[in-house]
C-alpha cells in the first residue's frame, strides 16, 4: 500500500517523505502538491494506507480536504500536518474526520513518533472475534493504554495527563490515537464506553 503526502510546500513534502522512510525503508511514497490529483494518483498508484495533509492547499479551504479524503476514503487515516496552532484547528479537524493533527512546528522526533504510529501493522492492534466483530481480549493494551483510560476516566486533560507522565502534550495525543485505534474508537467518550462495556476500567 501507498503513502499520500499532501503539501503544496516542496520541502515540507521531502522532510516527511524523509522521516516517513525512516520509520519503515522502502516505503512506497506519492507526493502531491494538491488534492485534485489524489483519484487519479490512486487509480495509477495503488490503494492508500493513510494520508498526510496540509491543510492550505491551493484547491482547499478550511477543513475541505480532510472531508474530501474522508467521504472518498473513510476507512483510510488522514493524518493533518498543518502550521496552524493546534488550538485554532485540530478540534475542527478531528469533528472533519481526521484521524490525527500534528504542528508542522512540532519538530522531526515528534512527528517521526506520529507517523511511526500510522505505520503499526493491523496485525499488531488486536484481531476481531469473528462471531462479535468485536476485539479479542487475548491481545492485551499495554501498560501505558491502561494507564490512559484511567487518566481519561478521571477527567484528566492531555495537558494534565503529560503533567502526570512527564511528557509532551503532544506525545499524549500520539498514545491516545493508538489507543482508539486499537479499540476501533474515535473519541474519549467512545473510548469510556467501550471500557465500561468490556470491563477494562475495573482491570
Amino acid at each position: 500500500m501507498t503513502v499520500y503526502v499532501i503539501d503544496d510546500h516542496p520541502l515540507m513534502r521531502e522532510a516527511v517523505v524523509m522521516l516517513l522512510r525512516r520509520v519503515r525503508p522502502g516505503v512506497e511514497v506519492v507526493e502531491l502538491s494538491q488534492l485534485s490529483a489524489i483519484e487519479r494518483e490512486v487509480a495509477d498508484r495503488g490503494e492508500p494506507e493513510f494520508f498526510c495533509l496540509d491543510l492550505k492547499l491551493p484547491d482547499t479551504v478550511g477543513v475541505s480536504g480532510v472531508k474530501f479524503l474522508k467521504n472518498q476514503f473513510p476507512d483510510v487515516p488522514v493524518i493533518v500536518i498543518s502550521a496552524s496552532p493546534a488550538e485554532d484547528a485540530e478540534e475542527w479537524c478531528r469533528a472533519a474526520g481526521a484521524d490525527a493533527y500534528i504542528e508542522k512546528s512540532a519538530g522531526a522526533a515528534e512527528i517521526t513518533t506520529a507517523l511511526r504510529s500510522m505505520m503499526v501493522i493491523d496485525s499488531q492492534l488486536g484481531e476481531l472475534d469473528e462471531a462479535t466483530g468485536e476485539l479479542g481480549f487475548d491481545t492485551r493494551l499495554s501498560k501505558r493504554q491502561k494507564q490512559l483510560i484511567v487518566m481519561l476516566d478521571q477527567g484528566l486533560s492531555n495537558r494534565e495527563i503529560a503533567d502526570q507522565l512527564g511528557i509532551s502534550e503532544h506525545t499524549v495525543k500520539v498514545h491516545l490515537w493508538r489507543l482508539f485505534r486499537r479499540l476501533g474508537v474515535k473519541s474519549r467518550t467512545q473510548t469510556l464506553h467501550f471500557a465500561r462495556r468490556h470491563g477494562l476500567l475495573s482491570q
